[in-house]
């Protein structure tokens, strides 16, 4: 049943693509020109020198990080621990265990720490879990005791997120404006991302007691932007626009590869799965840069800090398959045009996963090597920090 879908959906896809990209040749209304699709490989080697301190080490699949005032971070390991790291040194114990449905993208994966931590304790977690018999990923809240020893379940503040062994996105991050936001997957269900009924392939919106917020961009709804496959990273240029990383196809809708750095705001759709690569269609973000092998892209952030100067303002962007750590530059003429785009730590590190910056200025990047698809060595999974 589930090929037969695929299957439509594919031939879907391929009509709506070509008579996407023959309206847009016909009438002009549509443009790839700020679209960049990298063909071989995946950039040059970037030039500025970089050092590379490993924070902790013997994590396994620390899949989000959140730093806490003082300095301190809650880390997540996607086979359902939450780890404190405290004073720079990893705690052997756990601060929870969370209860997870086993899968082979899904577990324990994002975390955020509510903008008023100091004051609550309260932090969000990301989990796929099983509920009334069947898988389903969820946005709980949790509490962190005044020692640091010890989190408390408190509710779950959005539940029913469609599952699945791939595509669970899971990326949690408020917003400069205070809201949660919610990255998920398409669960491996190509038009639940079109579907506004669905919370499955979509970048969704929340007040931290998770209500819909009024001015969300659909009534009633906590989506903020469609049309996703599975974003596991995004970031604010300013108040009213992102960033967002998201995984090209693996062979749903017959095609491959072409994951995507995409500027948004709210109200977008990327187009998922209608439209892929530099294509375009009314109505639809076509993304800034894509690329023919499949990366794929793992959390994002925008550089802040001072410690280097050249990146400021860059996005970054944690890989997967493709082991780097990606950095790309925008063109402060047209914002959603890479001006450039180059790789760091090729092959050092191998797989690459949440992307974050610190309250000390630098950039934090997690390893994902004991996920099954990498080399899990006896240090195990790393905590790592980026300066000059």
């Amino acid at each position: 049943m589930r090929s037969r879908r695929l299957l439509l959906s594919a031939l879907v896809v391929l009509t709506a693509s070509a008579s996407a990209c023959r309206k847009s040749q016909a009438q002009g209304t549509a443009s790839p020109a700020d679209c960049i699709l990298v063909e071989d490989g995946w950039g040059p080697d970037g030039t500025v020198p970089l050092t590379v301190d490993v924070v902790a080490e013997g994590l396994e699949v620390p899949w989000g990080v959140a730093f806490l005032p003082g300095g301190d971070a809650l880390v997540t390991e996607r086979p359902g621990r939450v780890r404190l790291l405290k004073g720079g040194a990893l705690q052997p114990q756990p601060v929870a265990t969370v209860p997870i449905a086993k899968s082979s993208e899904g577990g324990l994966l994002g975390i955020a720490a509510h903008p008023d931590f100091a004051t609550n304790r309260q932090f969000y977690l990301y989990v796929t879990t099983d509920a009334d018999g069947k898988a389903q990923n969820r946005v709980e809240r949790w509490t962190l005791s005044p020692e640091g020893t010890r989190a408390t379940f408190e509710r779950v503040i959005l539940g029913d997120i469609p599952s699945a062994t791939y595509h669970d996105g899971g990326r949690l991050r408020f917003g400069p404006d205070g809201m949660l936001y919610v990255g998920t997957g398409d669960a491996r269900e190509p038009d639940l991302s079109q579907d506004p009924a669905s919370t499955a392939g979509k970048l969704l919106r929340l007040t931290p007691d998770g209500a819909v917020p009024r001015d969300n961009p659909f009534p009633n709804s906590p989506t903020f932007l469609l049309g996703v496959r599975n974003t596991q990273g995004f970031d604010w240029k300013d108040a009213a626009t992102l960033y967002l990383t998201d995984h090209g196809p693996s062979g749903e809708t017959l095609r491959r590869a072409h994951d995507e750095v995409s500027v948004v705001k709210a109200g977008d759709n990327l187009g998922w799965p209608g439209i892929y690569s530099c294509e375009t269609q009314d109505g639809r973000v076509t993304p800034s840069l894509t690329f023919d092998d499949a990366m794929p892209p793992g959390g994002a952030a925008v550089y802040t800090g001072t410690a280097i100067p050249e990146w400021k303002d860059s996005l970054l962007v944690g890989t997967l398959g493709s082991r780097h750590l990606h950095r790309v530059v925008f063109d402060a003429q047209s914002p959603r045009r890479v001006a450039k785009h180059e790789v760091y730590l090729r092959d050092t590190h191998g797989r690459l996963r949440d992307v974050l910056m610190g309250p000390d200025g630098h950039l934090y990047v997690t390893t994902s090597n004991c996920d099954g698809r990498g080399d899990c060595g006896p240090r195990k999974d790393l905590l790592l920090r980026i300066r000059r």
